[in-house]
């Protein structure tokens, strides 16, 4: 596909066989950037705006998905499940402890994939959910070089800093923060990169990893100097959603354990009076939108090597984050939803020739399932079978479909109606299975049955949110009678699933 656009597109130069990929990714970063701001139904816009300028650059050369949604909002899962191209279900990750090579099958791997039709492959930082001191949470066989792990992530994850710091200049060159040392290494990579990246001959997939802005928001203090606290605003809607049911709610109890949080004695349960302090939330949201600039700047300074050492012409660049986050709305502190605000993420994807002059908005929802086979198809000129009904034996194969078609037809390709996301409750004997359409976001948290398949006779509550009237989701309508014939086919559809969604 790569050589066959270079001819099509030679006036742009373009005469490499094989792309570079440089995969880069955020954790829990929102939707809430810039570049998003002008999106249809964006809920829940920040003042002041994060300020992302590298990211703002890259997304007027790149195409922008406004509407890109993980198929699990925590990070194993939603990671395992984008790297695979499988859905939670079959991956059998739900939590932070599963290994999808264990639980759900030896499945390949995008990584793993270009290694095995000649690239070389690099990661670094956190791709997997590599945090931990397993080194098969890394996936070794995906990376053609040992996986760097940051030498100073396990001092600053320390509960010991509290829930966020702003980190003088001086403890930042005694202890360099761990995105920092990810990015040195990076930029150290692209400039070891063999001659042959350049034409093409020797391409290469790096995977940077960032691991801000994830709990504890730790960054440099010189940030502060964007966000006077002043200009923080509170969110808007401070209350759990009028009809919720009570298994949508999570507790959040991984934030409220931190000492300066813990200490305030505020409230986990859903519109409680105890709720955490004004000045608190601003605090807060200023140290998260700290941690997001930061990001942002590791960002500028990869793609200024990348145009530095010339690569950026014969390099696909794709950006992205494993799931949102509640910064107070709905009073939540947490990822762990089936809510828009954890579900839905930023996604770029900037593919020279076609955008390198220019932005392709598109909104329609993808999802990240979609990535696998988007890369196979823009890099190598290959496609993915689609997954059959039990996959565990199957190596390789996708659940989801190429962007690529979205892209070269700047988003009038006729495309699925539906991104579709789930998330546990209850030790996982309750699924919570989330269907969001143009208009609607539908929920149905359903029984499991023994075998892990969902019980649809058993089904313990339902969620309704009209996008249309209510981008922020405060109302559940699942109740109301006007909206009886929209249940039903919402319902409908989420039952049948993600192969059989109309395309529109």
């Amino acid at each position: 596909m790569w050589s066959n656009i270079c001819v099509l597109f030679s006036l742009f130069g373009c005469i490499y066989s094989r792309p570079n990929v440089l995969f880069l990714m955020a954790d829990d970063l929102r939707v809430q950037l810039a570049f998003n701001q002008d999106a249809p139904q964006q809920p829940f816009v920040l003042h002041p705006g994060m300020l992302t300028p590298h990211l703002d650059q890259l997304a007027s050369q790149s195409a922008v998905f406004h509407r890109a949604y993980v198929q699990q909002s925590v990070c194993n899962p939603s990671r395992a499940s984008a790297l695979t191209s499988r859905r939670p279900d079959t991956t059998k990750v739900y939590g932070s402890d599963s290994y999808f090579r264990t639980s759900g099958g030896n499945f390949t791997t995008i990584p793993q994939y270009f290694k095995d039709n000649g690239y070389l492959t690099l990661g670094m930082g956190k791709i997997f959910h590599s945090d931990t001191s397993e080194v098969k949470h890394s996936d070794p066989i995906s990376w053609s070089e040992p996986f760097y792990t940051a030498p100073n992530h396990k001092y600053w994850k320390s509960r010991k800093h509290g829930s966020h710091k702003a980190v003088s200049r001086i403890e930042q060159l005694s202890h360099p923060l761990p995105d920092r040392q990810v990015a040195d290494k990076a930029r150290e990579a692209l400039r070891s990169m063999p001659e042959g990246a350049q034409s093409g001959q020797s391409p290469f997939f790096l995977a940077v990893g960032f691991h801000k802005p994830h709990l504890p928001w730790i960054y440099p203090v010189q940030m502060h100097q964007h966000y006077p606290l002043s200009s923080i605003s509170l969110p808007n809607n401070c209350f759990a959603p009028v009809g919720m049911p009570a298994v949508a709610w999570h507790k959040a109890d991984g934030f409220y354990r931190y000492s300066d949080i813990a200490n305030l004695e505020a409230s986990t349960d859903y519109n409680a009076t105890n709720v955490l302090p004004a000045r608190i939330v601003k605090k807060l949201r200023r140290a998260y939108y700290s941690s997001v600039t930061y990001v942002d700047s590791l960002v500028g300074e990869l793609l200024a090597e990348l145009d530095a050492q010339g690569l950026r012409n014969n390099t696909i660049i794709t950006f992205w984050s494993d799931h949102g986050w509640h910064l107070g709305e709905h009073g939540a502190w947490s990822k762990q939803t089936n809510f828009e605000m954890a579900n839905r993420v930023p996604m770029l994807v900037s593919y020279p020739p076609i955008t390198n002059q220019t932005s392709i908005n598109i909104n329609k929802p993808v999802e990240m399932v979609d990535l696998f086979p988007t890369l196979t198809e823009m890099a190598l000129s290959s496609s993915l079978d689609t997954c059959p009904e039990n996959s565990r034996e199957t190596q390789l194969c996708s659940e989801g479909r190429s962007l690529l078609p979205l892209i070269l037809s700047r988003g009038e390709s006729l495309w699925k109606e539906a991104a579709f996301s789930q998330f546990p409750r209850s030790k996982n004997t309750i699924m919570g299975y989330s269907m969001k359409t143009h208009e609607y976001r539908y929920t149905a948290w359903v029984e499991r049955r023994k075998n892990g398949q969902p019980n649809w006779n058993k089904v313990k509550a339902e969620e309704l949110y009209d996008h249309t009237r209510d981008p922020e989701e405060n109302f559940n309508r699942v109740a109301e009678s006007y909206y009886g014939k929209t249940r039903r086919q919402l319902q409908r559809k989420l039952r049948r699933g993600w192969r059989y969604v109309e395309s529109v």
